[in-house]
């Protein structure tokens, strides 16, 4: 755990000088020193006065650096493409279990000649022309702005009915870990 690096940064990112949340914690400098260099390993009530002089939350100091916020810029998106028509997959972000997607059918594209099922839930917002979507016996027409969600091990399709490419936001949860390989 690199705790002290993570006190270090929030400090220097606030401005606050060690001098500063040693007043106010009462700890000595050169104890924070070793803190921040990970050289001492404080307790948890250490950690607690800690974090109340940098303003943070307890939790957010012990948050291992994968658990933090992940920042994918737009031009940063990974690519891939999917289903038998090979429609582009923008991969927004991820968690370990829940992924967003853009997906972009260009007209008549389809997940498929028939329907399929995998692992998970999804919710779909269409967000640029028209598509209709099949899960057994359910069947709509979704058009821009229009939602709809489901559980994904039940057999489904969508299929671009209108005659522009449609654009699809599509959040996914799934028990397992997610695999950037997947859709």
């Amino acid at each position: 755990m690199d705790i002290g690096s993570s006190i270090r940064a929030i400090r220097k990112r606030k401005h606050i000088t060690i001098a500063q949340i040693c007043e106010e914690t009462g700890l000595s400098q050169g104890f924070l020193s070793q803190v921040e260099t990970n050289k001492t390993s404080p307790s948890i009530s250490t950690l607690e006065s800690i974090a109340k002089a940098l303003k943070v939350p307890l939790a957010y100091l012990l948050l291992q650096k994968e658990d933090r916020m992940k920042i994918v810029r737009k031009g940063e998106r990974r690519i891939t493409s999917s289903g038998s028509e090979q429609f582009k997959v923008e991969h927004l972000s991820a968690t370990d279990k829940v992924r967003i997607v853009i997906v972009e059918l260009p007209p008549g594209a389809s997940t498929g000649a028939e329907p399929h099922a995998h692992e998970g839930e999804e919710v779909h917002v269409v967000i640029k022309g028209s598509i209709y979507a099949e899960q057994g016996e359910d069947a709509a027409e979704f058009h821009e702005g229009d939602s709809f969600s489901w559980n994904a091990c039940i057999p489904h399709l969508v299929r671009n009915i209108g005659e522009e490419t449609a654009v699809v936001l599509i959040s996914i949860y799934t028990e397992t870990d997610y695999q950037p390989d997947r859709l």
